[in-house]
């Protein structure tokens, strides 16, 4: 998933949590939405145990028991991945003319180990207004919801303009793995071609008390790539140093890269976010925003908000270290060391460009520099945040947080976005969902989600897929 931003603000008078927020539209509509979201999570998705062609299916009966035909539901699996499936539906609009709106989501986990937690993670457990298991959050919620959402469209007997399309894929966790996103644009994209794309990213924001600071929204993302540094020598008995050791070329190399910041950089996500939350954070910070967005190169006003490692990251290139190997024997010298350095990249900058860079900050024209892992994304212009995508967003908000401001975000993490805003699928990342400042374990130990967050994640986005899908 793409790192869900957590941001260094102060108190703000904002509305905080009830339990009264736990109400959704129905009694019997949200029981049976707990239902499919404890299925779903309860189904191991991870890559080395879990079967998300089983979670597909399961999804697919919940849509055909609403009533949906063989003909709009059906499960894809990949040649030679036979547990790395996934789910596409849609419901017809009245309007051919109109293209549709795609509700996208991994169903694919995390790995988790049953030992380092405190419960079994492939059970959902409720304790003190949280759900906790894997996938809780990232992000089999949003993924319950679009089929809660598809449910509730056909028994409603909803007849949108456009039509509403689901696609539950896998692979977006694991780089090495398939990508389902991917595998859709290059097999099957006629049937997820649409005018926009819902999915994850980023989710509002919390304070430490629980109040809502902003309700953020992926308008952007960056690439990530990796970078391996290697060095190669004739190496030799460890009794006999010479100065040309490939271990202290490769540590000379790494830490030229960690003393680098690439430049201050903006687009139309991340310029929307400093705009907007300068006027939210206040004193020197929001100073700082203000100052920054004027002049880029306001070395004083970028030191203030580099000091929150969100915000450093929002505004550039980042690359880091992290991993090292080399040597082959305790009493020689290194025949070979290499560093692995992962690169988030920021959007409408190449991996060549990057590259280049790198290859300038090490200044050492005898390390190797080679891509590892090249995912399948392409260099991408962000898809633009206009009235027609931002409006309803905003309005359905206000409707449910009065007062709380949408934010647009940069985010430094990645989603399946990658794969479909290259192909002219404009994919946004919005979830209407609140996560605390610690990161909810997303990614770590003990995952879990607000149960009031959940609850009123759904009807967000209940009501905002609807609006979409009846804008001409």
């Amino acid at each position: 998933m793409g790192l869900r931003t957590l941001r260094a603000v102060g108190a703000c008078a904002v509305l905080g949590l009830s339990a009264a927020a736990h109400a959704a539209s129905d009694d019997k509509g949200l029981a049976r939405f707990r239902a499919t979201y404890k299925e779903l999570v309860e189904t191991n998705t991870t890559l080395s145990a879990g079967d998300c062609t089983l979670a597909a299916e399961r999804m697919a009966a919940h849509l055909k028991a609403a009533g949906y035909p063989d003909a709009d539901v059906r499960v894809f699996v990949p040649e030679g991945h036979p547990k790395e499936g996934g789910l596409i539906a849609v419901l017809h609009g009245t309007d051919p003319k109109l293209k549709a709106i795609l509700m996208l989501a991994h169903v694919d986990v995390v790995e988790a180990k049953r030992e380092d937690w405190t419960r079994d993670p492939f059970t959902l457990f409720e304790q003190d207004g949280y759900f906790y298991a894997r996938g809780s959050s990232d992000m089999k919620a949003q993924a319950a919801i679009w089929v809660d959402n598809m449910v509730r469209y056909r028994e409603e007997g909803f007849k949108p303009k456009r039509s509403i399309k689901l696609a539950l894929t896998c692979g977006e966790e694991t780089n090495s793995a398939l990508n389902g996103a991917g595998w859709l644009v290059d097999h099957e994209r006629a049937a997820i071609d649409a005018e926009l794309a819902l999915t994850e990213g980023v989710d509002g924001v919390l304070d430490a008390q629980g109040h809502r600071i902003a309700l953020e929204i992926l308008a952007a993302e960056k690439i990530s790539q990796n970078y391996v540094f290697e060095v190669t020598n004739p190496g030799g008995h460890s009794s006999r140093p010479v100065p040309d050791n490939a271990i202290y070329a490769l540590a000379r190399a790494v830490d030229r890269v960690s003393r680098y910041e690439f430049p201050v950089q903006f687009d139309d996500a991340n310029r929307a976010y400093f705009t907007g939350m300068a006027k939210i954070v206040g004193g020197e910070q929001g100073a700082a925003m203000t100052a920054v967005l004027a002049n880029p190169n306001d070395s004083a006003a970028v030191a203030v908000l580099d000091k929150s490692v969100d915000w450093h990251a929002m505004l550039r290139t980042t690359c880091v270290a992290t991993m090292l190997e080399a040597g082959h024997a305790t009493n020689a010298l290194p025949q070979r060391a290499t560093a692995n350095i992962n690169c988030r990249i920021f959007p409408g900058t190449t991996t060549d460009q990057v590259r280049e860079t790198l290859a300038k900050v090490m200044a050492d024209p005898e390390i190797k520099i080679t891509l590892r892992d090249a995912r399948s994304e392409v260099t991408k212009t962000p898809p633009p945040l206009t009235p027609q995508i931002m409006g309803p967003i905003k309005d359905q908000a206000a409707k449910i947080w009065p007062g709380v401001p949408v934010i647009p975000v940069l985010t430094a993490g990645a989603t399946d976005g990658a794969f479909l805003t290259p192909v002219g699928i404009p994919t946004y990342g919005v979830t209407g969902m609140f996560g605390d400042p610690d990161g909810n374990g997303v990614h770590g130990l003990n995952e879990r989600i607000r149960v009031t967050s959940l609850y009123k994640g759904r009807d967000f986005l209940y009501g905002l897929v609807k609006t979409y899908a009846m804008e001409e």
